[in-house]
């Protein structure tokens, strides 16, 4: 699949974002991938151990098996909320933004100062649903400055592991379910 494939969703995910410096090259896939935070990849593994428990949990449907799937659900949402905890920490207030949109190839973010064209970053996406956060490097775009003198910046993913685009699709997937469903209800309630 081309990355330019991938729908982004307008949502508000707590990212890092730190700029590499003036002729600093991407790593090679074997580096990058070594150099990927070890709790990056627990998230990462816990989160794809997370959906094949709600596969396995969406085959029990019998009245008899609800109460496991009801007890299981539960210990895998504290799990969730302790994971979200510490990868928390993992947050550097000097390097936080708010993305504007994001998706499984890129992302843009309001930032008051400007980034090139063709510049790279270090990135850090911190999830909430699914629990986990992203390690990746990505590659400036767009840098287009707004009347308010900040500039949306549009980075598109240039190292990205495959399980991570992956939870990238399943956090889209998540947002865009949300917006359907407020919607559902808006006009719900609109016809009440």
């Amino acid at each position: 699949m081309n990355q330019d494939e991938y729908f982004s969703v307008h949502a508000g995910l707590t990212i890092n974002v730190e700029p590499l410096p003036p002729g600093a090259g991407i790593p090679e896939m074997l580096a990058f991938q070594q150099e990927i935070p070890p709790l990056f990849r627990i998230a990462s593994e816990c989160s794809s151990l997370d959906e094949g428990l709600e596969h396995s949990l969406s085959q029990l449907n019998k009245e008899e098996f609800k109460a496991l799937a009801n007890y299981l659900t539960a210990q895998n949402n504290k799990i969730n909320l302790l994971l979200s905890f510490v990868l928390a920490q993992q947050d550097d207030a000097e390097l936080r933004f708010i993305t504007h949109t994001f998706g499984a190839s890129q992302l843009s973010y309001f930032s008051p100062v400007a980034l090139s064209e063709g510049d790279h970053v270090r990135l850090k996406l911190f999830l909430d649903n699914p629990a986990a956060a992203v390690y990746a490097y990505a590659e400036v775009t767009q840098c287009l400055p707004q009347q308010n003198g900040s500039h949306e910046i549009t980075l598109r993913y240039v190292c990205l592991m495959e399980d991570d685009r992956d939870l990238l699709i399943r956090a889209a997937l998540y947002f865009q379910q949300k917006i359907l469903r407020q919607r559902a209800q808006q006009r719900s309630d609109n016809k009440s």
